[in-house]
């Protein structure tokens, strides 16, 4: 007989697992079967952890589903925020938008491009950090890695940037250093080229809940600089053109 799976147990577990700063295989997990299983653990797990802000990760998963999670911790600093550091924490530098206005859940035609580009009022430049309390992240199961609020420990935003930085950011001059070295100096790259390719597939994904995507929301794009860990505590300085964040991830 199958095992019936409770998203109540898999979020407690998760939320102790980082409450210790452990990792656990996933063959060790009882697995979600299917999205809603994996969003219904990972509002419980959000509720657990404290999260009540609107600021979300927006990208897909290996069957093209346009999914989200929220950030959390997430600050609003041009440089001198801290957060926790912990072995194994990695971290992107990422565009971030801000909505202007409403998205609504649409089934007539598909939004475009730049519709989504004209909803957005502002952009920053930010940073995520990432630990999931699953040994593989989601290298064996996505849908267990939804679930943990797909791996992030973190957000910190950064200054405006002009709104033209959702078509130009990717291929600008990008150097991060942490604790005095180097860590990425080249052109920044998001994985689908363009910053903003999974938030118009989550705008048009009709499954989405009819609350998401509101005016005021904070949506994250994605890395500009491929997920690099950070070894040991330290100041993080980004320099994106000219635009620069500063932060730090602290021992707790």
């Amino acid at each position: 007989m199958a095992e019936i799976f409770d998203p109540g147990a898999l979020a407690a577990r998760l939320h102790s697992l980082h409450q210790a700063v452990r990792q656990e295989a996933t063959s060790t997990f009882a697995l979600p079967g299917d999205l809603q299983q994996a969003m219904e653990a990972q509002n419980l797990l959000a509720a657990a952890d404290g999260v009540s802000g609107n600021a979300w990760k927006v990208t897909v998963s290996p069957q093209g589903q346009a999914v989200t999670a929220p950030l959390h911790p997430y600050v609003e600093a041009v440089s001198g925020a801290d957060l926790p550091w912990y072995p194994g924490l990695k971290f992107e530098t990422e565009i971030a938008v801000r909505l202007g206005k409403d998205l609504p859940v649409r089934s007539d035609s598909p939004y475009s491009r730049a519709e989504v580009t004209e909803a957005i009022s502002t952009v920053h430049l930010g940073a995520e950090l990432l630990v999931s309390a699953i040994k593989e992240s989601g290298s064996v199961s996505f849908l267990l890695f939804l679930a943990d609020r797909l791996g992030n420990s973190g957000y910190v935003l950064g200054p405006k940037l002009d709104n033209s930085a959702v078509d130009t950011a990717a291929g600008s001059p990008l150097k991060v250093t942490h604790a005095g070295r180097a860590i990425y100096d080249g052109p920044a790259q998001h994985p689908k080229g363009d910053v903003l390719t999974w938030l118009v597939e989550y705008a048009n994904d009709g499954l989405r809940p009819q609350t998401s995507l509101k005016a005021g929301a904070l949506i994250t794009t994605g890395t500009l600089s491929g997920a690099i860990e950070l070894s040991e505590p330290g100041e993080v300085d980004i320099l994106l053109a000219e635009n620069r964040l500063r932060f730090s991830v602290v021992k707790v």
